[in-house]
């Protein structure tokens, strides 16, 4: 069986700085450290961290006034926690993305402006949490399909953006439907991050080139579910595995090319070791 693995499979820049920081943080300090929340979507690297004496906590009130540290995590949080941390006397250091603190910047100037604020993206989803979070003034919504759009009676002035792991044909889509709108200022901010797209674009290719693909990475991974639909649309044959031991070798009953790839909250090592057993079976 013919195997190829995903160049871009694997962390992203935003991932990599929010785990090394969060590693930084809890040798150098020498009282309770936290991340609000997972540091990302992958429980094996918050497993890693919680050994490192770095566990999750839910919220602020957990961590001890005055000798806790908390790190914010990659996803983002909204300035009111910033505040709470400051009246805590907690040490804070910040991990957020810089592709998600820029969309932090462009919904607070845009509120400030007057604009209502739309958002492609998931509600429940602790990034866009916090980039609503940010809109102080006016109004947001957040949308998940570009037809919703239809049902909500907008404002002259709208500013449009992206939770940063969503699909570019869909923020396109959802564009071309606010376009249709007459009398009424559309500013455009398109802040899917650049990782996403190539590996959105190299999952394509593989769906399109494979009889089976394997999506590496955590089930609540936004990014990497992503990846999984996108691909499924393709190839039925797409399969969403959080580790090695999740894979059936019936899958690959008859199968003679396959795909696996990952989404940027997956660690090389996972990817590795579903990669070797791939190659044990194939041979």
């Amino acid at each position: 069986m013919k195997l190829e693995v995903g160049k871009h499979a694997g962390f992203c820049f935003g991932v990599k700085r929010a785990i090394q920081v969060a590693f930084d943080s809890g040798e150098k300090y020498s009282g309770v450290v936290r991340t609000l929340g997972p540091i990302i979507h992958n429980p094996q690297v918050v497993q890693e961290l919680e050994a490192a004496g770095i566990a999750v906590a839910q919220n602020l009130e957990e961590i001890p006034t005055d000798t806790g540290m908390v790190i914010i995590r990659s996803h983002g949080v909204g300035p009111q926690i910033y505040e709470s941390a400051n009246a805590r006397n907690l040490a804070l250091v910040d991990a957020t993305c810089p592709f998600v603190k820029k969309i932090h910047s462009i919904v607070a100037q845009m509120d400030d402006e007057g604009y209502d604020i739309v958002v492609l993206g998931e509600a429940d989803h602790p990034e866009v949490i916090g980039i609503c979070a940010y809109v102080t003034n006016g109004r947001v919504f957040v949308i998940d399909e570009p037809e919703k759009i239809r049902d909500i009676r907008l404002g002259r002035k709208v500013a449009l953006l992206a939770q940063t792991t969503q699909e570019t044909r869909q923020f396109s889509a959802l564009l071309a439907i606010l376009g249709e709108k007459n009398n009424c200022e559309i500013r455009s901010f398109n802040t899917i991050c650049d990782a996403t797209g190539v590996r959105q674009q190299e999952a394509i290719r593989l769906a399109q080139q494979s009889d089976i693909v394997i999506i590496v990475g955590g089930k609540k991974s936004a990014n990497t579910t992503r990846l999984a639909a996108i691909c499924q649309e393709i190839q039925p044959s797409t399969y969403h595995v959080e580790t090695v031991h999740e894979l059936d070798a019936a899958w690959f009953t008859g199968k003679t090319r396959a795909g696996i790839t990952a989404g940027a909250s997956t660690p090389e090592s996972e990817i590795n070791k579903v990669v070797a057993w791939v190659q044990a079976i194939g041979q």
